[in-house]
């Protein structure tokens, strides 16, 4: 058996194109890992010719190569191996093998991936920056995190976009990364203790989270699983929480004196669990909106919970409504011909939408009553926002798909125009690779029969694109 120490994803890869070149099984290698110092550097790796010509490396499935990306970023020490028998499984034979998600193998490199999509997901949240007194004219801004994988690669070019503008600094006992406004640069990690203290900012956020803090709105079990304790000591409103939880019966009966208070959301009915089934349940009973008022059920997303792509629509129509169940009308068998056009399985993916309850109005045809469809305005979008989140977070996708303008903007904003960035790959806070396309009711009620052909032909090829 051969004895393979690798520290870094880079000297995985190298050693899994020689095995595989020389043709050695996933039974004959022990792996041996140690401290990753730099997971992705872009250093071209050796071929099989340079370790001796022992033979050609097999082609890999890209989604394995993206896959591998987060995995080789998670604290289980078993990775390597995985990822090496799941490769040898890709190559010899079991092309398809990431599509069968009740694989042992291909679950748990799921549920890693996942892992580290939630924490990549927790950084972005609960990183805060604090202005370094330098005395020079270029401010200067650092923050120190704890995550629980080693993921400060994957999340840096979130933090560069969003603060483009600003020369910060993140710290993390794995690793640092410093952004010049214009390149990012990567760094040993730093404890706690080489951290910042105080600063004037602190009390602006402190400011801000009291002013948003709801005292009727307090589930203190769901706070602490969006909020783990292990953040708060960098965490400058986490100092407030528990005078805010002591003074909140007081504040809730306030507000209820006097009518005041802050819009419903769905975040009062999510439940301590955020898994799909506990979403599901929890959701069938949402109230944070009128539209539960009128329709017959709540109709929450349905799909594989280890799914890479998800599709976002509006909200549910007449059928869905009644059947409980994310297109399944002609919208829906549309959807299934573009879907199955593009080679992709309706139940390897997840499907959903931004709002959760059937909105319409009744009018009188010649047959009787007809429900009409109704486009929700942005206080209902906003209510159900939560339920959407809490999808997306839960599932982790590699890719997501907003089928049609409203979903669109839920996620890129009120600003997005289908018609002009339709297709384009954009980066959004749950998702590397976010495309938006036409709705498939948006393609059934197109009246110009030419026009429809087109809009029918693009859902396909974008569609395709994502695969």
């Amino acid at each position: 058996m051969q004895s393979i120490h690798v520290d870094t994803f880079d000297d995985w890869r190298d050693a899994a194109r020689r095995l595989l070149a020389s043709g050695v099984s996933p039974t004959d290698v022990q792996w041996i890992g140690g401290a990753e110092r730099s997971l992705f550097d872009d250093a071209p790796s050796p071929t099989a010719a340079e370790h001796g010509g022992r033979g050609t490396t097999p082609s890999v499935p890209k989604a394995f190569l993206e896959l591998a990306r987060y995995v080789a970023c998670h604290r289980e020490s078993g990775r390597w191996s995985l990822l090496y028998r799941t490769l040898w499984r890709l190559t010899h034979g079991e092309r398809h093998l990431l599509q069968v998600t009740t694989d042992d193998d291909v679950h748990q490199l799921m549920q890693m991936r996942k892992g580290v999509s939630r924490d990549i997901h927790k950084m972005k949240a609960f990183v805060r920056f604090r202005k370094l007194e330098t005395g020079g004219a270029e401010e200067q801004f650092v923050a120190w995190h704890r995550p629980d994988h080693r993921i400060v690669r994957l999340a840096a070019p979130f933090f560069a976009r969003r603060f483009g503008g600003m020369h910060w600094s993140i710290l993390t006992p794995d690793e640092s990364v410093t952004w010049d406004q214009t390149s990012l640069h990567y760094g040993p990690g730093v404890p706690a203790s080489e951290a910042p203290n105080q600063d004037a900012l602190e009390d602006l956020w402190k400011a801000y989270y009291a002013s948003i803090f709801n005292p009727a709105r307090v589930k203190v079990a769901a706070m602490k699983r969006e909020m783990p304790v292990r953040h708060w000591p960098t965490l400058p409103e986490a100092t407030l929480i528990d005078d805010l939880l002591r003074q909140a019966p007081a504040r809730a009966d306030a507000m209820i004196q006097t009518n005041e208070g802050f819009a419903e959301t769905a975040a009062h009915f999510m439940p301590e669990r955020g898994d799909l089934v506990s979403l599901r349940l929890a959701a069938a009973n949402c109230r944070a909106c009128p539209l539960h008022q009128c329709a017959t059920q709540t109709v929450f997303g349905e799909g594989s919970p280890s799914a890479r792509i998800v599709l976002v629509g509006e909200q549910p129509g007449d059928r869905e409504d009644i059947q409980g169940h994310p297109f399944v009308g002609p919208a829906g068998k549309l959807l299934d011909e573009a879907l199955k056009h593009a080679g992709i399985e309706r139940r390897e993916v997840y499907i959903t939408n931004v709002v959760k309850h059937f909105k319409f109005k009744e009018t009188e045809t010649p047959r009787g009553k007809r429900r009409l469809h109704q486009k929700p305005d942005s206080r209902e979008i906003y209510a159900c926002r939560p339920w959407l989140e809490a999808e997306l977070a839960a599932i982790g996708p590699q890719v997501i798909v907003c089928l049609g303008a409203t979903a669109a903007q839920a996620l890129f904003g009120r600003d997005f125009a289908i018609t002009k960035d339709r297709g384009n790959v954009m980066r959004t806070d749950w998702c590397d690779i976010t495309i938006a396309t036409w709705h498939p009711a948006a393609i059934l009620r197109m009246q110009d029969a030419s026009r429809q052909t087109q809009m029918r032909t693009q859902l396909v090829e974008d569609l395709t694109s994502v695969k």
